[in-house]
């Protein structure tokens, strides 16, 4: 894969996570609640990560248009999707005062953030590249 079929590639990635993040959130804490909603119950947490994260699929969406322009961003989400992955990976297997146990979640979100960091990483261009692919994209 050259370097414009990875620019290319990165964009088509930004729309799908894009949407997932804007759209898809909470459908899957709904529908698979053991693999994507950490508590039971009323809580305010669920509405407080859907804000989050439609939030920033609308800004990858946005960053979709032009990659290279939105480098920071992309690295932010490349980043903090593996820090909050690693902080979820140990937190599942605590137990809540309750007896709830969360090892779902190693099924769930937490390797969902694992593979679009790792995706998103592969395709964002560094260095010497980005000025080259400045160049010769429109």
């Amino acid at each position: 894969m050259n370097d414009i079929q990875r620019l290319a590639a990165l964009r088509i990635v930004l729309i799908a996570v894009g949407l997932i993040t804007l759209f898809a959130i909470w459908p899957l804490m709904m529908l698979w609640p053991s693999g994507w909603t950490w508590h039971s119950g009323h809580s305010d947490y669920p509405l407080m990560i859907v804000g989050i994260y439609a939030t920033l699929g609308v800004f990858l969406l946005m960053a979709s248009r032009d990659p290279l322009k939105h480098l920071s961003l992309i690295w932010f989400t490349v980043w903090s999707s593996i820090v909050h992955g690693v902080i979820m990976a140990v937190q599942s297997f605590g137990v809540e005062m309750d007896g709830t146990r969360h090892v779902g979640h190693l099924a769930g979100d937490v390797p969902a953030l694992f593979i679009i960091a790792a995706v998103l990483a592969f395709l964002t261009p560094r260095g010497d590249k980005v000025r080259d692919l400045a160049r010769v994209t429109p």
